[in-house]
């Protein structure tokens, strides 16, 4: 999905010792553009043509998965290939127990990258390491420096950083029917704390509007402090805001009182309608094995999903010597790994779920409902729509 041409040497290279080692299959790569996947992916598995193989995220997965589209690997994998993939990476491409949709492959987990000046300037010794440490950083910038301490959107069309946020501090999103568990104690502390922080001014007044890009080009212009990223945005950094890229610094993603990380996993998923289960799950497994895994994503600076790579990896960045920045950001990133989760699972209608949340938290903020209010009318929305 969307990898030609920057990896086709990888890929070529990987094909070719796949052949070689497992005659006579035979393998044919074919990329799709990241905006044509969905609509092709569907059209081939509603037409019984789709790939032996194909690499998609949880969320789109999951929609086919609960269609039954795709081979149940509960079924079809040893214990001992399971075994190599992080426990709860694996169960990350599940809809229900006893059914696993897709092998991980590669992992993206956010960061806290901050500014050390702006620390300095408000008498912080160190990043916050929680929401709570959030708040308390993010008025003391605000009033020593007059810049903010961070962004996070409630764009209903943008990221769901936030809906993760309430997860992490402990909110349950729906119940086990798919309806509405958000109206709840943890859920109304959750919509509080962030109706207190943008009504206090300490969020951009823009939150509500922009999306994630804007977070990165605040961070890069030196107007916030902490930047909710992956590591990989201390590279850019280095070549658009050199003054910020020196005083820039890593540190875990911040978390709520559950204390989860949020991990994204991208996976290999085999159609049902596969004419070669065996072939295709020979390559999937070949493909995300640890040797496989530690060249690609050295490649590609995303993060392994077997615990082999994640262990690989970690040692060859501690032995390096006066590491960078961006090096120990890589490094930050691979030791939250263990504890990190897909903090929701695959469900159906998940952005109209995080735009019905989002719309009413965002109501809450500028003061138009009551937090009790917002959580109301999201709850009735969303079950609303499930009789629909």
């Amino acid at each position: 999905m969307q990898l030609q041409p920057k990896f086709n040497q990888y890929f070529d290279d990987l094909i070719g010792n796949f052949e070689r080692d497992n005659p006579p299959e035979q393998v044919s790569w074919v990329d799709i553009p990241w905006n044509a996947m969905e609509s092709k992916i569907l059209t081939a598995v509603s037409a019984n043509t789709a790939p032996d193989v194909v690499n998609l995220n949880p969320t789109f997965a999951s929609l086919l998965a609960s269609k039954n589209a795709w081979l149940n690997l509960e079924e079809e994998v040893s214990p001992e290939v399971k075994a190599r993939y992080l426990p709860s990476i694996w169960q990350a491409n599940s809809l229900k127990a006893g059914e696993i949709f897709g092998f991980p492959w590669y992992l993206t987990t956010r960061i806290t990258i901050y500014n050390q000046d702006l620390l300095r300037q408000a008498g912080l010794s160190a990043p916050p390491a929680t929401f709570a440490e959030l708040a308390v950083a993010a008025k003391a910038i605000r009033e020593t420096t007059g810049k903010y301490g961070f962004f996070v959107t409630f764009s209903p069309s943008d990221s769901a950083e936030a809906l993760e946020s309430l997860v992490q501090m402990g909110v349950r999103l729906v119940d086990d029917d798919g309806r509405a568990a958000f109206n709840s104690a943890s859920g109304k502390a959750a919509f509080q704390y962030w109706v207190d922080l943008y009504q206090q001014g300490l969020l951009p007044p823009e939150v509500l509007t922009e999306g994630h890009r804007r977070a990165g080009d605040l961070y890069q212009s030196g107007a916030i402090a902490f930047l909710s990223s992956g590591p990989e945005l201390l590279a850019s950094l280095e070549k658009n805001s050199p003054s910020i890229a020196k005083v820039s610094a890593a540190a875990p993603q911040i978390v709520g009182e559950t204390g989860k990380r949020n991990v994204a996993v991208m996976n290999l998923v085999i159609p049902r309608s596969t004419k070669n289960p065996s072939g295709a799950i020979k390559f999937a497994e070949f493909v995300t094995n640890t040797d496989n895994q530690l060249t690609f994503i050295k490649q590609a600076n995303v993060l392994p999903s077997t615990i082999g790579a994640v262990d690989k990896y970690r040692q060859e960045l501690e032995q390096i010597s006066n590491a960078t920045s961006l090096e120990n950001a890589r490094r930050v990133a691979l030791e939250q790994l263990p504890s990190a989760e897909v903090l929701i699972p695959p469900m159906a209608n998940l952005n109209q779920l995080k735009r019905i949340i989002y719309e009413n938290l965002g109501a809450a903020m500028v003061g138009s409902k009551t937090v009790d209010q917002a959580l109301q009318d999201a709850e009735q929305v969303w079950n609303d729509n499930l009789k629909g």
